[in-house]
């Protein structure tokens, strides 16, 4: 038996959680080869476990990092997997003119960044033309305003258009499965055109932090391997892993959940493939006890950053001796908390696991309080400041 399955039953909110013990066994070897090797810290971001927020971190919320559509909820392709819902709660600014207004009220409510995204025509393109000048002028009026685009499909005219209007940092899916794209994406295009649409991007100055989607292909892993090829090809900043959530599937073309261990077994896929490249699990994964499972994966698995954690997991990495950096940023919609990871390091609080210890005993202990009718007791932190 691996002494990581053993590990995680002293982990309380993991201690009935069910995992695959020759994948943790495997994990745990690939850990001991990384003998005399700096193993780098592993980011969570917007701690959902109450008891490490400071008043900076409780602040953090959604409008930190906004997405903003310029088509609205509106998308030509209508996708298995999403159609065009994720982009309803979105802010739109369906001009030139709405962006420029919008970004305004943003960076005035406290807005460090956006997501500029768009529904595709059919041809899986974001048609940005008309938003470049806009673009620039948000970038040469607010220079610490970073701003995170999804591309979509582009050649080297467009991904140049995009570096000279000032965008940040450039995302894409990756799809490697041309069924996937024929039939998820109902899409007339090749796997090559997102390589070379991927090889566009890393031939200018902004930071291009691709994604692949696990289980894409109806919950199936299917063309996740090439995918990762095709990265490793072409050596982008990072590199953001996420799990289908198909919300909005139709029910004639149904998803079925993605195996968490074949999630794991691709987390140390892509750890081994992309050995100095910063690895990121995403916001999107299924909830409940698959979250659980996927979360102590990627850390098992040697991810850097994990985007709000399942309960446990922070204690997890640090039995893992795994130094921990809880990062006062947050990922909402968008990925710019993974793009700003790269960029700064050394941001965010560290822990130890004597402190993540101590700190789940207090919050153990006004869980009892309050269950017991005792509540309302201010509990304030080692720094003064009261928890929320």
């Amino acid at each position: 038996m691996s002494n990581w399955y053993d590990l995680v039953r002293h982990v309380e909110p993991l201690e009935d959680l069910t995992l695959d013990r020759e994948l943790v066994q495997s994990l745990e070897t690939d850990w001991s080869g990384l003998a005399g090797r700096d193993i780098p810290p592993v980011h969570f971001y917007t701690p959902t476990f109450k008891s490490y927020q400071t008043s900076e971190l409780k602040d953090c919320g959604k409008s930190a990092w906004p997405a903003v559509s310029v088509t609205g909820g509106d998308c030509k392709l209508q996708c298995d997997h999403c159609k065009a819902k994720i982009l309803e709660p979105m802010i739109p600014a369906r001009t030139p003119e709405d962006l420029w207004r919008e970004v305004n009220g943003l960076i005035e409510d406290g807005a460090r960044g956006m997501l500029l995204t768009g529904g595709s025509n059919h041809r899986n393109e974001v048609e940005y033309d008309d938003y470049y000048s806009t673009i620039r002028r948000i970038k040469d009026e607010f220079p610490d305003f970073r701003i995170a685009l999804h591309t979509a499909l582009v050649n080297d005219d467009i991904a140049r258009s995009m570096e000279q209007a000032g965008i940040d940092a450039a995302m894409m899916d990756v799809i490697g499965a041309q069924d996937t794209i024929t039939q998820v994406y109902h899409l007339r295009r090749s796997v090559e055109d997102f390589e070379a649409t991927l090889e566009s991007l890393v031939r200018t100055d902004m930071k291009v932090v691709p994604h692949i989607v696990i289980g894409l292909h109806y919950g199936r892993l299917l063309g996740e391997w090439n995918a990762l090829e095709m990265i490793r090809r072409h050596l982008p900043d990072a590199v953001v892993l996420v799990v289908v959530m198909p919300f909005y599937a139709p029910e004639n073309r149904p998803f079925v959940n993605p195996d968490t261990g074949a999630v794991g077994g691709f987390f140390m896929d892509a750890r081994k493939a992309l050995p100095e490249t910063p690895l990121l699990l995403g916001c999107a994964r299924p909830p409940g006890m698959a979250k659980q499972q996927i979360d102590a994966y990627a850390v098992m698995a040697g991810l850097n950053g994990i985007a709000h954690p399942a309960d446990g997991v922070v204690e997890l990495a640090a039995r893992l001796e795994r130094r921990i950096r809880v990062t006062p940023a947050c990922c909402s919609i968008a990925v710019g908390d993974e793009v700003m990871a790269v960029e700064g390091a050394n941001a965010g609080i560290e822990l130890d696991l004597d402190t993540i210890l101590a700190e789940e005993r207090k919050r153990r202990e006004r869980s009892r309080v309050s269950a017991s009718g005792l509540g309302g007791i201010r509990v304030v932190s080692q720094a003064g400041q009261p928890y929320a």
